[in-house]
């Protein structure tokens, strides 16, 4: 089966990217080889409670971006959205969802995702991406837990992630 070329592939990756992580910037660094076009979608998700904004994670994650996009060539785009990831997916017209994965505990969880959004939208693939070894242990919440403790976190997240982490807690 031949790719189109008269068509450009869109990849959304989506997350609550509370805060980004270097684990996530290692997974767009590889999905930006496999498209055209990268869609960061920031949810919202009001279920896991985030100590960042919604304004503020796009804002984080766009300045993230900003270079990437550079260096790569490939247009990235960072949306917010409230709604279902395939509804996203569709509104952003998107032909793959990326994932990463850190480890057996996640697969699990995104192999049931992956069985409802194909109910949901068959059309749209889903492609998975290990994280690269330095990054498994990485976690979103973990990187808060231990800034909110004082610790060092320069080796989880960009630099102006770090500050703005350290700003967080500084005000509370």
């Amino acid at each position: 089966m031949s790719r189109k070329t008269d068509r450009r592939r869109i990849g959304l990756y989506p997350g609550t990217f509370d805060p980004i992580t270097l684990g996530h910037l290692d997974i767009i660094e590889r999905a930006v080889k496999l498209v055209d076009e990268l869609v960061v979608g920031v949810a919202v998700n009001r279920d896991k409670g985030p100590l960042f904004s919604l304004d503020e994670r796009v804002e984080m994650v766009s300045a993230e971006m900003e270079p990437l996009a550079r260096k790569s060539g490939v247009a990235i785009r960072v949306v917010p959205f409230e709604t279902l990831l395939m509804r996203f997916a569709e509104e952003v017209k998107a032909d793959i969802i990326i994932r990463g994965l850190r480890a057996v505990s996640d697969f699990e969880y995104e192999f049931q995702m992956v069985g409802m959004n194909q109910a949901l939208n068959e059309e749209i693939e889903t492609v998975f991406l290990m994280a690269d070894a330095r990054y498994q242990s990485i976690a979103s919440r973990l990187v808060k837990e231990i800034a909110r403790l004082g610790g060092e976190i320069g080796s989880f997240v960009p630099a102006g992630v770090a500050e703005q982490l350290r700003r967080k807690f500084s005000q509370a």
